[in-house]
């Protein structure tokens, strides 16, 4: 991650106090788009982020993933009606009507949507890992690291990047195809995630990483 926005200082400030420290990615990895929902670039939406261009970088992520034949999984969320099925995450954010039974802002954004035989995991919260089955799929095709994308940097990629790390993942956040509402507070999230729990990476060091790993049999 490119230190910026004034953090020089508080980036000294945290690699004194010994946060920061190297997670080395391994030579399994998987791609996980979190929440590529319409609710975040439709602006009919009160969901609406302008992130658009995080979007068209969540796309040349994926294409890329299939190209060198890494799995790509995505997260939704889909709630019932009346929400009860997400407790109190519900009664907290009522934006989450968004992806109530009926919404349409719950589909995915165009051009990313999951192919045959990708796997789609449906969640009730914020992070990709809890009340799924996620982490015991990664275990079963021998995953180690993660590349996450998707949406919103301070809310579900956070959360899904925490639960990766404290499933035994090592989590990389692809730094352009994650995005949120405000700007400040995106940057702030990249910052803090890269200080404690993942590494932070921009597509372009992703392609390279990808580039040089083993090509898997068909």
């Amino acid at each position: 991650m490119t230190i910026g926005d004034g953090r020089a200082a508080q980036a000294a400030d945290y690699a004194k106090a010994g946060f920061g420290l190297p997670l080395e990615p391994g030579d399994r990895p998987a791609v996980i788009v979190v929440d590529p929902a319409r609710a975040y670039v439709d602006v009919d939406c009160p969901l609406y982020a302008g992130v658009e261009a995080a979007a068209e970088a969540m796309r040349a992520l994926v294409e890329l993933a299939r190209e060198r034949g890494i799995p790509v999984i995505f997260t939704e969320v889909r709630l019932r009606a009346d929400g009860r099925d997400a407790g109190l995450f519900f009664r907290k954010s009522g934006t989450l009507q968004a992806f109530c039974e009926g919404s349409p802002f719950a589909e995915p954004i165009d051009g990313l949507e999951a192919r045959p035989g990708e796997l789609v995991i449906t969640k009730k919260y914020a992070s990709g890992f809890f009340g799924t089955h996620l982490a015991s799929s990664l275990n079963a095709d021998r995953i180690d690291t993660v590349l996450i994308a998707g949406l919103s940097t301070s809310g579900c990629v956070r959360a899904t990047t925490l639960d990766a790390m404290q499933n035994g993942f090592v989590p990389i956040v692809v730094e352009d195809a994650v995005g949120d509402r405000d700007d400040v507070i995106h940057r702030s999230n990249l910052f803090d995630m890269q200080q404690k729990m993942a590494e932070v990476w921009p597509l372009s060091r992703v392609s390279e990483y990808v580039a040089g790993l083993a090509v898997p049999d068909a």
